[in-house]
């Protein structure tokens, strides 16, 4: 069970209190879970993805330990800036759209 990181940026109250009963708010708007697994990380996810689609203000940025993707780090991103998330030569590079 991987440690996963949540940053949130401009968000609605609620994710600040519901990810607050999941994680542990280390810094303003940054969450940590030591030990969150597959399934928890998911839905957590999809509910903030749900809340996002529905009032689509802010950002949030996911990662977590992923020995199968590039750098051995997953990452999962909503909001804006969009950021397109470019693998090369095993690295994750950041491309803004044009």
């Amino acid at each position: 069970m991987p440690l996963v990181m949540i940053v949130t940026r401009d968000v609605a109250d609620r994710y600040r209190g519901y990810l607050g009963s999941l994680m542990l708010e280390i810094a303003p708007a940054v969450y940590i879970s030591p030990r969150m697994n597959q399934g928890v990380r998911s839905r957590t996810w999809s509910v903030l993805t749900d809340w996002h689609t529905t009032e689509p203000r802010g950002s949030l940025v996911m990662v977590w330990r992923d020995v199968n993707a590039t750098g051995g780090v997953g990452i999962a991103t909503l909001g804006t800036p969009p950021r397109e998330l470019i693998d090369i030569d095993g690295l994750w590079l950041v491309q803004k759209p044009l």
